[in-house]
């Protein structure tokens, strides 16, 4: 009888959850929260690929192109970080500019499993010359000109100042740990200073592999995105029959052509470096594409648009294949 008391007693504390025993038993610990990162960190890295190409268009004349940058950051709290940074590469414009170098800064708020980016970034192309036979003072400052306006050599007309500034919003949904989707807009005022006003907008899908026991991680990842320009300001305006003055079809300024640009690649990263091989292609025929980069190297005399009457060729907005490498390292996780 004693025993059977004393069972009774025991279910009925483990029944009600009295007993402090069990509690101790079947009670997990708090998890404490995960420490907010350090305020400041600072983010740096550079690349070398085979060709520089921005929206689907060479900047580096199909050559081998290198780029830096340097990247302080403030975080607010775990969810909330500023930034700004300052960023450079190796370029080959019909201008003739040293360099781009990119001054940017912005705000990156998440939301669980969404991460949004709000910033400016600004252009910098110092060092370039003016190519245009029918502006006065165009060659002021040209010394391949010795200051007499003149086109370039394969008759194409480009501005001594190609810099200009840009506001973006960007989001990437994080769906598991393989797989993140992203969406971005981008507005400038004045695309390469031309006058024309541009937006780009897409969207980009990523897939990655878990990582090797090597720690080398693969991934796959795709995007497309549309630019939609303006007109450009008198400066590029189509010329009369004699070539010597604003005349033809747009005599203010041309309606550049909007595209799609599209990219596919396959890559890995390993500690902090990245190989990315990648196919990047636009639907930009060779006589727009002239007409939007002033290619300086462009050629023949049939690709004939409304806005390129001239027939010059560019192959600047073709299919291409991009060979990558790259490194990336912040303060507080890759330095010990």
């Amino acid at each position: 009888m004693k025993k059977f008391t004393i069972a009774a007693v025991a279910a009925f504390a483990l029944a009600t959850g009295s007993a402090s025993a069990a509690d101790l038993v079947t009670k997990a610990k708090p998890v404490a929260a995960p420490p907010d990162p350090p305020a400041w960190d600072l983010a740096f890295g550079s690349a070398i690929a085979s060709d520089y190409l921005f929206r689907g268009v060479t900047q580096s004349n199909h050559k081998p192109s290198v780029a830096a940058y340097f990247e302080p950051r403030y975080n607010i709290n775990k969810d909330n970080q500023l930034y700004v940074g300052l960023g450079g590469a190796s370029i080959d414009f019909p201008n003739r500019a040293a360099g781009e170098v990119d001054f940017y800064g912005g705000w990156r708020p998440t939301v669980g499993p969404v991460a949004f980016d709000f910033g400016v970034w600004y252009y910098y192309y110092p060092g370039g010359q003016c190519f245009n036979a029918i502006v006065p003072g165009c060659s002021a400052n040209n010394v391949a000109g010795g200051g007499v306006p003149i086109n370039l050599p394969n008759g194409n007309v480009i501005k001594k100042n190609l810099s200009f500034v840009e506001a973006y919003a960007k989001v990437n949904y994080t769906v598991n740990d393989n797989i993140v989707l992203g969406a971005y807009a981008y507005y400038s005022p004045s695309v390469l200073n031309s006058g024309a006003d541009g937006v780009f907008f897409g969207g980009t899908a990523k897939y990655t592999w878990a990582a090797f026991a090597n720690g080398v991680q693969p991934y796959l990842s795709g995007e497309v995105g549309h630019w939609s320009l303006g007109t450009s300001d008198a400066f590029y305006c189509t010329t009369n029959v004699a070539g010597t003055a604003c005349g033809g079809a747009f005599p203010r300024g041309i309606p550049f052509a909007d595209y799609t640009t599209w990219n596919v690649g396959f890559g890995w990263t390993w500690k902090v470096f990245t190989v990315d091989l990648r196919y990047v292609d636009t639907n930009l025929s060779k006589g727009n594409c002239n007409a939007f980069t002033s290619d300086h190297t462009a050629t023949g005399v049939t690709n004939i648009t409304p806005i390129n009457p001239g027939g010059l060729g560019s192959n600047w907005c073709g299919g291409r294949f991009v060979a990558r490498l790259s490194a990336d390292l912040t303060v507080n996780t890759n330095i010990k």
